[in-house]
């Protein structure tokens, strides 16, 4: 394991955790320089949990030990490497501070998205594109703004992209697709009911499908063909932050850009005429 990587990987697989486990991990995100200082009893107090339950996160996360998680703790990045991006708001007290804040915030999420990026994820998603007879692209909530900005920006250079609002309307469209349709299932929990129901229906169907999600372990991803993570922590408290939807965005991006090189020609083509089509609605 890459020992800079080490928090991120906490994070990744937070949602994989148990109840016990969640709680050595809130600490220890919210505690990362102190908890270099305390021995595997201190934590466990602080955390109310056993020794053991220490023990066994630390191997759950790949280190040998509570002392060889240490030592990767102590060469890893803290998650407060960002500085100001990771202060409380409570803690804000002008608009230049606000700005700074929100812009590092914004900075950290699209950072931590592109080391996330796996190249042949992208290119095997890229080829499923090319392939696809029908794509569609799904979300529910804040996720079908990202979905419906996809297909708006996919539009513009190809005509077999599409994207339903209504679950019960998702769930109807997949359940007839076949080996030449692409599904792309956004959803930043890979736990939200009606896109795991959409995905396992695609699935059982014969499609593809894509997922766009923050976790690596989720309910979503036992039915995705390819998976594309995106960075941004979203707390309880969090639903709708902007970070999210723009490493979702920054996603989808890097695939327009990647087909649109891959197939330049009919790409600017289809551009001219989509662009044209719309000119005339212009003042």
């Amino acid at each position: 394991m890459n020992n800079s990587n080490l928090f991120r990987k906490i994070q990744l697989n937070y949602n994989q955790f148990t109840k016990t486990e969640k709680k050595i991990a809130d600490f220890l995100i919210r505690n990362a320089d102190g908890v270099l200082f305390m021995s595997i009893t201190d934590l466990a107090e602080a955390c109310g949990v056993a020794d053991a339950s220490v023990y066994r996160f630390c191997r759950s996360v790949g280190a040998k030990g509570y002392q060889d998680f240490k030592m990767k703790l102590s060469l890893g990045a803290t998650p407060d490497e960002e500085g100001i991006a990771k202060k409380e708001c409570m803690e804000i007290d002008s608009l230049e501070f606000t700005l700074d804040k929100i812009l590092q915030n914004y900075v950290s999420v699209l950072k931590e998205t592109r080391m996330l990026i796996n190249n042949d994820a992208i290119e095997k998603t890229v080829q499923l594109v090319e392939e696809a007879k029908n794509i569609y692209f799904f979300g529910i909530g804040d996720s079908l703004l990202t979905a419906k900005e996809a297909r708006n920006k996919f539009l513009r250079i190809c005509n077999k992209v599409n994207c339903i609002d209504d679950p019960h309307m998702q769930a109807m469209t997949v359940s007839m697709a076949g080996p030449k349709d692409l599904i792309f299932i956004i959803s930043y929990s890979g736990a939200t009911k009606d896109s795991v129901y959409v995905a396992k229906i695609a699935k059982k169907a014969g499609a593809k499908v894509v997922g766009i999600t923050r976790y690596i372990k989720s309910p979503l991803t036992s039915y995705t063909d390819v998976l594309l993570l995106c960075g941004s922590n979203e707390g309880p408290l969090d639903g709708g932050a902007t970070g999210k939807k723009m490493s979702q965005l920054y996603i989808i991006d890097v695939l327009f850009q990647e087909y649109f090189s891959r197939n330049k020609q009919i790409s600017m083509e289809n551009n001219k005429k989509t662009s044209k089509a719309v000119v005339d609605k212009l003042y």
